[in-house]
C-alpha cells in the first residue's frame, strides 16, 4: 500500500509531459501567424514597442507579487538586456519588418532553423564538437530553406525584400544564442525574461515612433487578439514552458522539439491565413525538420568500459 503514491506521482508527471511539450510547440508555431495578423493591421516596431513593453512590465510585476529573490546581479542583469537587443529587437523587429511582404509559413521556417546555425557556429567560435550528423543537419537545412524560398520567389507570393528582412531575423537570434552561451548569465531565467523584454521594447521605441506613425494602426478585434496572444501565449506562458522543458527534459533534448515547428507553422499559415502549400513547399520542410533533428538529437552514450 505504500507504494501506490510513489508510483502515482511520477506517472502523473510523465503523462503530462507531453502535454507541454504539445503546448509549447503550438504556441511558438501560432506566434508566426500571430505576428502576420498584427502587422496587417498596425506597424511592425509599434507592435513589438507594445508587445515587449507590457510583457516585461508585466512578467517583473507578477515577480515582485510573488516575492521573488532577485538574485541577478548588475552583470547578469546588463547581459540579459544585450541579449533583449539581440534576441526581441533586431530578430523579432527585423521579422515582423519581413512579415510585412513574407509569408507567415515561409518566416516560421527560416527562422526555425535557427538551431542549425547555432550549433554550426557554437562549434567555430565555442570549440562544441562538430560532428557528421551536424554538418549533415546544415546541409538539408540549407536545401530546405533554399528550396521553399526559390519555390516562392518564382511564383511571386514572397518579395525579396521580405526575405532579406527573414534572414536577417535568423542571424540576429543565431547570434543572441551565441552570446548568452559566451555571456553566460546566472540568475532568474524568468526575470531575465523580463529585462529582455523591457529592454528590447525601450530599444525599438525611438525607431517605432520615428519609422511609423501610431494613425497607421487600423483598430481591429483581429489585432486585439493577435496582440493578446503575442504577449500572454508568446512572451510569457511559451517562454515559461520553455524554462520548464530546459529543466525537466534538458537543453538538448529541449532544442530538438524545435523540428516540429516547420511543419507546423505552415500547417497554422494554411489553416488560419489560407496561405496555400504546394508539395514543392512540402519537399523543402522534409529535410529541414530532419537537419534540426539531426543537429540536436543528443549524441549516443559511450559504451560502459570493461
Amino acid at each position: 500500500m505504500s507504494l501506490a503514491p510513489s508510483v502515482a506521482i511520477p506517472r502523473s508527471r510523465f503523462n503530462a509531459l507531453p502535454v507541454l511539450i504539445g503546448l509549447f510547440c503550438l504556441l511558438w508555431s501560432y506566434a508566426f501567424v500571430a505576428g502576420k495578423i498584427g502587422v496587417t493591421d498596425c506597424p511592425p516596431l509599434i507592435l513589438l514597442t507594445a508587445r515587449f513593453s507590457l510583457a516585461g512590465i508585466l512578467i517583473l510585476g507578477i515577480s515582485a507579487l510573488r516575492r521573488e529573490a532577485w538574485d541577478l546581479t548588475w552583470r547578469d542583469a546588463a547581459v540579459f538586456a544585450v541579449l533583449g537587443v539581440a534576441n526581441n529587437a533586431l530578430y523579432l523587429g527585423l521579422g515582423y519588418t519581413g512579415l510585412k511582404t513574407v509569408s507567415a509559413g515561409l518566416g516560421g521556417l527560416i527562422v526555425s532553423a535557427n538551431p542549425i546555425f547555432t550549433a554550426m557556429l557554437a562549434a567555430l567560435l565555442l570549440g562544441e564538437s562538430l560532428t557528421w550528423r551536424k554538418v549533415s543537419g546544415l546541409a538539408l537545412g540549407i536545401l530546405g530553406v533554399a528550396l521553399i524560398v526559390w519555390h516562392r520567389m518564382s511564383v511571386g507570393s514572397d518579395h525579396p525584400e521580405g526575405i532579406l528582412f527573414t534572414l536577417a531575423s535568423l542571424a540576429s537570434i543565431v547570434a543572441g544564442t551565441i552570446l548568452f552561451k559566451l555571456l553566460a548569465p546566472k540568475g532568474s531565467l524568468w526575470i531575465g525574461n523580463g529585462i529582455q523584454n523591457i529592454a528590447g521594447g525601450l530599444a525599438l521605441m525611438p525607431f517605432a515612433f520615428t519609422f511609423s506613425s501610431v494613425g497607421d494602426i487600423v483598430p481591429s478585434a483581429r489585432l486585439a487578439g493577435a496582440f493578446a496572444f503575442l504577449v500572454l501565449g508568446g512572451s510569457i506562458l511559451a517562454y515559461l514552458l520553455w524554462f520548464h522543458l530546459l529543466k525537466v527534459c534538458g537543453a538538448t533534448a529541449a532544442s530538438a522539439y524545435h523540428f516540429l515547428m516547420p511543419p507546423l507553422g505552415m500547417l497554422f499559415a494554411y489553416l488560419v491565413l489560407g496561405e496555400h502549400v504546394e508539395l514543392r513547399d512540402l519537399a523543402g520542410i522534409v529535410p529541414v525538420a530532419l537537419g534540426i533533428y539531426l543537429v540536436t538529437r543528443p549524441a549516443p552514450s559511450a559504451p560502459p568500459a570493461r
